[in-house]
């Protein structure tokens, strides 16, 4: 895989995200900035200028029609796509570590960060298409840390928005009622497969296809895949540096992870030494398969094409990497996905000759 190399930020990437179709592409970093691209051929579109801090996350609707950004400036911006304009703002009481559009884009959530004396919540804004200038300034729902629970990190809508994932500071995934905010569920994910002290929630990301199952990453060295309604830890991914960022390949069986060594070490630190690849697993048989090199830090977040062509990587030396899968990734198989299609495929031409 050649990779297209993308420099538009200055300081490290934060997140990185493909709209619905795929052709366009999202970046923010830490240079307060946010840059829209062709996926195709890295032209960047424009950029989104406001922010007075870092912007650690950014979600853009599934019309491709709104966008918006959570900063450490204690705001959450929302930007008309097709002009590049801030068309509302939101104050916030501490810094925004992630933000996420409802699958029916009918509200926002945003995760608020436990400092300054704030307690940390999750909040749901509704968002207005009738006028992107009224925007209604209160959230319309607020999901407090609960006292028994450490900090949110990073949260997401699953099934269809019935539930709202978080991801904790302390390894813990909840589910919540997606309209009520009702706590319904926790589950350890995180720090107990190994004694690392740090085993914070990095990233969570959803399956494509109905968000059924989720995959969340951690300093703890490991990513974990979990399923929605049961809460049941199917599937437990071990690397052998800090993970920051998991994604979820559409079509074939493999999960993507990013990570490596922490930022402030990387500068004595090889390419190698670091593990800054980004690692590729089968889904199911939970081996490394594979690892793609490129970025010379850690990676700090990954996205996957939704039509399962590509991947884009956002590293800590403020590049995005794009890459466009060769024919080697659709091929592979292992030998139990081949002797699988091969008894599928025979049993399909033995039933006409049944019927006869």
């Amino acid at each position: 895989m050649r990779p297209i190399k993308l420099m538009g930020h200055q300081r490290s990437l934060t997140q990185v995200k493909f709209n619905r179709e795929g052709d366009i592409l999202f970046s923010v970093a830490k240079d307060s900035s946010a840059s829209i691209w062709y996926s195709s051929n890295g032209e960047r579109l424009g950029t989104l200028e406001g922010h007075k801090g870092t912007i650690w996350s950014i979600d853009v609707d599934s019309k491709t029609v709104l966008c918006a950004t959570g900063s450490a400036d204690l705001s959450i911006r929302l930007w008309n796509v097709q002009t590049g304009e801030n068309v509302f703002k939101w104050d916030a009481a501490s810094p925004v570590r992630r933000v996420a559009f409802s699958p029916d884009n009918s509200k926002l959530l945003a995760v608020n960060d436990k400092v300054m004396g704030s307690k940390g919540a999750i909040s749901l804004y509704d968002i207005s298409y009738d006028d992107f200038f009224n925007q209604k300034v209160e959230p319309s729902l607020v999901i407090e840390t609960r006292p028994d629970a450490t900090k949110v990190t990073v949260a997401g809508w699953a099934a269809e928005g019935k539930y709202i994932i978080a991801g904790h500071e302390d390894g813990y995934v909840s589910k919540y009622d997606g309209v009520t905010g009702e706590f319904l569920q926790t589950v350890q994910a995180h720090g107990i497969h190994n004694e690392e002290k740090v085993i914070s929630v990095t990233d969570i990301q959803f399956a494509h296809e109905d968000k059924s199952y989720f995959i969340t990453a951690s300093k703890d060295k490991n990513a974990t895949l979990i399923d929605v309604e049961t809460f049941e830890i199917l599937k437990v991914y071990k690397a052998d540096a800090p993970m920051n960022t998991a994604a979820i390949t559409p079509r074939k069986n493999f999960v993507i992870l990013g990570g490596g060594q922490e930022a402030r070490n990387v500068t004595t630190t090889s390419e190698s030494q670091g593990k800054f690849e980004a690692r590729f697993y089968h889904k199911i048989f939970m081996d490394e398969i594979g690892r793609v090199k490129g970025h010379f830090g850690p990676l700090n977040t990954v996205a996957v094409h939704p039509d399962d062509i590509g991947y884009v990587s956002g590293g800590e030396d403020g590049f995005i990497r794009v890459h466009y899968y060769d024919k080697s990734y659709f091929d592979f198989e292992f030998d139990a996905e081949r002797t699988e299609r091969v008894m599928a495929q025979s049993q399909a031409q033995s039933k006409p000759q049944e019927a006869n």
